[in-house]
């Protein structure tokens, strides 16, 4: 749901969507013999991170660093390869020059996740080629845009020329981008047909507006006039840096992106009479075991398709009980479905689709956000410095953006974390679930876990740069309902929508094994979701249609959501009075983003150790 830590530790993968195993791969700097051996390997952890940011210009400008600042990443297989082979090398000398047994606990945990991103990019990289480059809710054109705007900073005259730099290797990246679509075409890998429309749609506009043509300034272009405009420059050379612009825009960059368009509309042909390809990926060559992979990349555990659904089948039931105390409490006598309906209808429970109606929606996500920061010390010992915003997604990306999702702000404080919404149709936007949806994205959410972890100094980069998608969006459905243990969901109709939230991630978990285990059609899937949930019908299909394309990773949520649950329900037994909820999630945050294995470990420890403030 945002664009970092989706199912990798590796800081470059988090940053930039670039391969996994981008983590580990320099030789250790060299050390005097007095140092410790944590000390020792912190230098090391540090001497590899920064070596693997260095393949990835991308990643050291999201990290506030501008080297190779006029440059993107690669975008290749070989690229990929490339990256894999240097950190089987790390690895292998992390485990020949340090001695394992003499690390401090902290330490040891270092090692073993450094170890596990290894691995973890094995797998990845496996299954590389049986990726949908383009899904419903990811457009690797859009993303470029997206980095430029928010993140290539401009303060000096050499920071726009690296601007133009980067517009003109836009033709690269976007080549390289078609290549791989007809390759995976080529192998039987073809995104479904729903996905071309939008795709093409999103990748048009980036290449709209002036200076393409007549109409109003594309935002890239907008962008750069406002940040060149904004120097301490002379004119002259201001007019130059404009020019270039121009001319790279309407010659690089275009011609990159009329590539990817050329690439997309061969491949949709393709798909157009594929309409089999609408299902699962059990449809593709090797498909159950891409799948498989999958599950275990984004769940961090081997939980297999038949646990999972069973899981998610129990969960549903579960929480439409506790919805059926609700509509008790509100008086409401008919079925669970017809209060699904009066939601979706009633004007009460929606915003105007009109610019002030979104504003509305962005006040109130604020507000909300405000309440929690007001009461987070009684609930936190420690909170993250970086600022939080609440944005909508621009209108250019809203056909391929999420519902919602988090992007982390800039370790220099330049850039703050951003809560993203998209209300390109506010007649599908339900007031009740908005409360819930904030906590998540926001805080106590996503911002407090992220944001928090890259401020963690002791952590080598690595685990604070990265993470897996089961610890964090576990994180972020948890905090979900510690908003009703804060005090939050006064209105009961609010409160049956923070329950519709952890609904939606439990249907999740049954439709996704549906659709790629259990040879569910799009229309099934489709059905549960109506029958089960509270969602709109736009982001039923949404929702539906993103799990096709991106199997396995709406499973993350609540397999995590559920670990964390358990880990506090077994710290509340086994402390008693001496549990404390600020040390408890301490415990949580305090090693970053770790598998869930890991995570047990670590709380398992602080309970044998009597609870308290946790020594991090």
């Amino acid at each position: 749901m945002r664009r970092l830590l989706v199912s990798t530790v590796a800081a470059a993968a988090v940053l930039t969507g670039a391969p996994a195993v981008a983590l580990a791969q320099a030789a250790p700097a060299a050390v005097a013999p007095a140092q410790s051996e944590d000390a020792r390997l912190a230098a090391f952890f540090e001497e590899a991170f920064q070596q693997s940011i260095a393949l990835s210009p991308e990643a050291m400008t999201s990290l506030g660093i501008r080297t190779d600042y006029g440059k993107l990443d690669d975008y290749t297989d070989a690229g990929a390869e490339r990256a894999q082979a240097l950190a089987e090398r790390q690895l292998e000398q992390m485990k020949s020059q340090f001695d394992f047994n003499a690390l401090n606990p902290q330490s040891q945990v270092s090692w073993r996740l450094f170890e596990h991103a290894v691995v973890e990019g094995r797998l990845q990289n496996r299954w590389r080629d049986w990726g949908y480059q383009f899904a419903a809710n990811r457009n690797p054109t859009t993303g470029l845009p997206v980095f430029l705007i928010n993140e290539h900073a401009v303060d000096s005259v050499s920071d726009a020329e690296a601007y133009v730099s980067r517009l003109k290797d836009s033709e690269r990246v976007m080549g390289e981008i078609a290549d791989e679509l007809r390759e995976r075409a080529g192998g039987g890998v073809i995104s479904p047909s729903f996905v071309f429309a939008p795709s093409i749609a999103n990748t048009r506009n980036v290449i709209s507006g002036a200076p393409f043509d007549g109409g109003a300034d594309n935002p890239v272009w907008a962008d750069f006039q406002k940040k060149v405009g904004a120097l301490d420059a002379d004119q002259a050379t201001k007019d130059r840096l404009l020019a270039d612009g121009r001319a790279a825009l309407t010659g690089q960059w275009k011609r990159g992106y009329e590539g990817v368009l050329a690439a997309l509309t061969e491949v949709q042909q393709q798909a157009d009479v594929m309409p089999d390809r609408e299902g699962g990926v059990w449809r593709l060559p090797e498909g159950e075991a891409f799948y498989n992979a999958r599950l275990q990349l984004s769940t961090t555990t081997d939980l297999t398709a038949d646990q999972i659904h069973l899981i998610g089948l129990v969960e549903v039931d579960r929480i439409h009980d506790q919805m059926q105390a609700i509509m008790d409490q509100v008086g409401f006598t008919g079925t669970l479905q017809e209060f699904f309906t009066l939601l979706k209808t009633d004007p009460r429970f929606q915003y105007p689709n009109t610019p002030a109606g979104k504003e509305q929606y962005l006040g109130d996500a604020r507000a909300f956000i405000a309440q929690v920061m007001a009461a987070a010390p009684r609930y936190f010992s420690d909170l993250p410095e970086a600022a939080l915003e609440v944005r909508a997604v621009e209108p250019w990306r809203e056909a391929t953006a999420s519902i919602a999702f988090y992007n982390a702000p800039a370790p220099d404080g330049s850039r703050p974390g951003i809560y993203y919404v998209n209300l390109s149709d506010m007649t599908q936007v339900l007031k009740p679930q908005i409360e819930g949806i904030t906590y998540h994205e926001g805080a106590p959410g996503h911002h407090f876990q992220i944001a928090y972890a890259q401020e963690m100094r002791d952590l080598p980069s690595f685990r604070r740069f990265g993470g897996y998608g089961a610890y964090a969006e576990g994180w972020g459905l948890y905090a979900e309902q510690l908003g009703k243990e804060m005090g939050f969901y006064q209105d009961p109709y609010s409160d049956f929508g923070r329950l519709s939230t952890e609904l939606w991630r439990a249907v999740r978990l049954v439709t996704d094994t549906g659709l790629h285990a259990k040879h569910w059609t799009r229309e099934q899937a489709i059905e549960y979701f109506r029958a089960n949930s509270l969602l709109s019908e736009r982001d039923i299909v949404k929702e539906v249609e993103r799990y096709i394309t991106n199997p396995g990773q709406a499973t993350s949520y609540k397999i995590g959501e559920l670990k964390i649950r358990e880990l506090r329900a077994r710290a509340e037994a086994a402390l008693g009075p001496r549990f404390d909820i600020r040390d408890f999630h301490a415990v949580v945050l305090g090693s970053g983003s770790v598998p869930l294995d890991v995570l047990e470990t670590q709380v398992d420890a602080w309970i044998a150790a009597g609870g308290g403030a946790p020594a991090l």
